[in-house]
């Protein structure tokens, strides 16, 4: 099957940093939690890898394992980093015919921290994948296409989003979008007049937050009200409190109905360490994520939702789709970097046969 990834890619510096040469500092009346470094101290680093990332380029290289003729678009300067891309792409075999070079600003570039928690503080310097024109995204890159997946675009990237979902529908590819918070916040009008065009909408739970607001404007639900799904205390977590941000806050059957009237037949919410959920016109399924033991958080929701989409791409089921993306996910947290994690349909099908689903279960919409 011909696929298309469009999206960012990145050089991913990894400084893996001992518990004792950072301090980890928690706020008592907030939910985030600090590294700190000594001022002028060179730290010494258990290890320092090099690995291409970006949305785009995870994405690919999670298809390319899962079978897919895959290509991508991305935006690279010619230099050492554009071509540690290009070298990745050729070795996954990842067509590059779209791929464009020769950008003003450097190829995008990544720098994680990572210590106690495993949850790497990333410093990113996005460079190229912010240069991305309307005028760059040509009809041709999606034919034959059947299926369309646009990952975060960066900076002014964003204002291709509208034409890019536009001519993958026109071509009759399957269009997933999994916009990033940035997008989602700085294009809310032109990301709210593209939802006709998008078969499945990935967000995690606090992009689907920053949507509540504007879909209250929207519309007569009334968001300030209790939005529960039932008191039963055994519900999983976003079935109990909904969506949204403080104060304005959605029940997450009313925010999958009332999106699923605008466009994406299938409405995906990722809520970290818990699982995921799929709305369809239906119901809304529940997937509990699979245990691991948790090296670094970056690519994991690349690899869930470029895993879903692919197994939806291929004609199967929703539950087999979101059972391989939960174990894709899994096995990319248990390593540092954000593709070498990634399995093959083979090691996913079997995995999946093994696992523990107790949690897994349907809630119905009507």
């Amino acid at each position: 099957m011909k696929a298309l990834a469009l999206g960012g890619a990145t050089v991913d510096i990894i400084a893996s940093v001992s518990d004792d040469e950072i301090e980890r500092m928690t706020m008592h009346n907030a939910t985030t939690n600090f590294l700190l470094l000594e001022e002028g101290k060179k730290v010494d680093a258990d290890a320092v890898e090099t690995h291409t990332g970006g949305g785009a380029i995870n994405a690919s290289v999670s298809m390319s394992l899962l079978g897919l003729d895959i290509a991508c678009v991305v935006k690279l300067a010619d230099d050492i980093e554009g071509q540690k891309v290009l070298n990745r792409l050729d070795e996954r075999g990842i067509r590059r015919d779209w791929v464009i070079t020769g950008a003003e600003l450097a190829t995008g570039c990544a720098v994680m921290v990572s210590s106690h928690v495993r949850n790497p503080t990333i410093f990113v310097a996005r460079g190229a994948n912010t240069l991305l024109s309307p005028d760059e995204i040509k009809p041709e890159m999606f034919e034959g296409v059947k299926l369309t997946y646009v990952t975060g675009l960066s900076g002014a990237s964003a204002d291709c989003f509208p034409k890019i979902v536009k001519l993958a529908k026109k071509a009759g590819s399957l269009v997933v979008a999994n916009p990033g918070i940035r997008q989602l916040s700085s294009r809310a009008q032109s990301f709210w007049e593209s939802l006709q065009f998008i078969d499945v909408l990935v967000v995690n739970e606090v992009e689907a937050g920053q949507l509540v607001p504007f879909i209250a404007a929207k519309s007569e639900i009334d968001v300030t009200r209790s939005c529960k799904y039932s008191e039963d205390p055994a519900l999983p977590e976003l079935l109990r409190k909904g969506v949204g941000v403080s104060g304005t806050m959605m029940a997450l059957k009313e925010f999958v109905i009332t999106l699923g009237k605008l466009g994406p037949k299938k409405m995906l919410v990722t809520n970290g360490k818990e699982g995921a959920y799929l709305g369809t016109s239906e119901e809304i399924l529940f997937c509990p994520a699979q245990k691991a033991e948790v090296m670094g958080t970056a690519g994991a929701g690349d690899a869930f939702a470029s895993t879903f989409s692919t197994y939806i791409g291929m004609g199967k089921g929703a539950e087999e789709a979101l059972k391989a993306a939960s174990i894709n996910s899994a096995s990319v947290v248990s390593v540092m970097d954000t593709q070498s994690g990634l399995l093959n349909q083979e090691q996913l099908d079997t995995r999946i046969k093994s696992a523990d689903w107790g949690k897994f279960n349907r809630y119905s919409l009507t």
